[in-house]
């Protein structure tokens, strides 16, 4: 099968030259997040799993039964979403669901035998998912990215929550030579955050 062939980084973006110019950083993401989608889609196709579902299966073999609200938790998705991401991965005989043992009221979701066969595959998959991902970075460099990311998740993951909290405020710019606005201060740097 011959490789896809790969855009250019530094070509003009593909929605056009404002989106380039106005928002370089959201389009990169953007492209990034579209890009590392469509590999994961293929890696995981092979296993009967649309993207996600395997961090799901992770997650539930490492953790045992959850609640569908516990899940859709830990993968950052709203409940209706996280029932018809269920009842894919149910119809498919990789989890089932049944009554929680000390409340019957709470639906647990537990791994099959089925998912748990999967699980080399899905191990292999996503070494491979990452190993492309990160491509020939060093170590280093692979570190710095992963903060960076973790650091842009968490600061579009706090906007949006001051975006539809009862009042909307802007978070505190981090952006050198601005002044903050009524948002909240920078939180204190994590582990992935400090400096050596």
């Amino acid at each position: 099968m011959p490789r896809p062939q790969v855009p250019d980084p530094d070509s003009e973006p593909r929605t056009g030259p404002v989106a380039g110019r106005t928002g370089p950083l959201s389009l990169a993401v953007v492209a990034l997040a579209r890009a590392h989608r469509a590999l994961a889609a293929e890696l995981f196709r092979e296993l009967g799993l649309h993207p996600g579902q395997e961090l799901i299966l992770m997650y539930l073999w490492e953790h045992g039964p959850q609640r569908q609200t516990d899940l859709a938790a830990y993968v950052g998705t709203d409940s209706a979403a996280m029932t018809r991401t269920v009842q894919r991965l149910e119809r498919s005989g990789f989890v089932r669901r049944r009554p929680g043992t000390d409340d019957r009221r709470v639906t647990l979701v537990e791994p099959t035998p089925a998912s748990q066969a999967l699980r080399p595959r899905v191990a292999d998959a996503w070494a491979r998912l990452e190993a492309a991902t990160a491509g020939a970075l060093e170590a280093a460099d692979l570190a710095a990215a992963t903060g960076l990311l973790r650091t842009l998740e968490r600061n579009v993951t706090e906007a949006a929550l001051w975006a539809t909290g009862p009042t909307p405020r802007p978070p505190a710019p981090s952006a050198p030579g601005r002044t903050p606005g009524p948002g909240p201060q920078e939180p204190p740097p994590g582990p992935t955050d400090r400096a050596p």
